[in-house]
């Protein structure tokens, strides 16, 4: 079932149901720039992150943690699927682009035997060019065992066609978002657990859009990326898949509009 969502006065849709059949209703070369976190496969039973913190005595190991402040059920969608899941989204989102237009995508960080960030960019540039990998450096101590994980990465490629859509003119725009600049959230247990910075999607929204230019989240979780949009008088789409998050989106979204109405 699709339901939807939308505010005509600060131009955002947000859409609960599946990203795949929703963007088919997406008219070609409608939207400016796509800034997402898809799910990584990383909170499946028996993932490192599950082993990891079931040893540490967070879960049971199969999903259930046994301290209540921590989140209690697994992720929609984030499990061996996640990675069919996203190839599956590419073709449509690149049909949805204008020329010149970039998709940006958060990532999970090194780590083999089958890394995940190279294989997302050959996938990416299958159906894109791809442009950069962007480290976010989040700062001591990451998930893992050995070498912690204490960055992602962000995906950026570009749709053919056209010059790169790039509003910046300082020239001092890295590869690296050093420490500090958007440190990780350690969310609480009602929050989404792989809660992105709000600003980490500003950066980027800021980088490839104009105020008025459409930003579309297909995995929108709780809608970070909503929020950034519309504080940067973006118009925004948002399709989330699980009903909890997306009632948490449609607040947070909600009140940042109003917060803009405002002022």
């Amino acid at each position: 079932m699709i339901e939807a969502v939308a505010d005509v006065a600060t131009q955002y849709r947000l859409y609960l149901g599946d990203c795949l059949e929703i963007m088919r209703d997406i008219p070609d070369g409608s939207v400016d720039c796509v800034v997402t976190d898809p799910p990584y496969g990383h909170t499946e039973k028996g993932s490192l992150q599950q082993r990891r913190e079931a040893v540490l005595g967070w879960r049971d190991g199969v999903g259930i943690y046994r301290d209540e402040t921590h989140h209690s059920e697994l992720l929609a969608n984030d499990g061996h699927e996640a990675n069919d899941l996203f190839r599956n989204s590419l073709p449509e989102m690149h049909r949805i682009l204008k020329p010149g237009c970039c998709c940006c995508c958060c990532c999970g960080g090194g780590g083999g035997p089958d890394p995940q960030f190279a294989r997302w960019s050959l996938w990416l540039d299958e159906v894109f060019d791809f442009k950069q990998m962007v480290v976010w450096d989040k700062g001591p101590m990451g998930m893992g065992w050995h070498y912690r994980r204490s960055y992602e990465t962000v995906l950026v490629a570009q749709k053919q066609g056209a010059a790169c859509r790039w509003y910046d003119d300082t020239n001092r725009v890295e590869n690296i978002i050093r420490a500090g600049t958007y440190p990780k959230i350690i969310p609480s247990s009602d929050q989404h657990p792989t809660e992105k910075p709000v600003g980490l999607m500003v950066h980027f929204i800021r980088l490839h859009t104009q105020p008025g230019d459409v930003v579309i989240d297909p995995f929108m979780g709780s809608g970070t990326t909503g929020v950034a949009a519309i504080q940067e008088g973006r118009r925004f789409i948002g399709i989330e898949i699980d009903p909890k998050y997306y009632a948490i989106a449609e607040r947070r979204i909600a009140d940042a509009a109003a917060q803009m109405r405002l002022f």
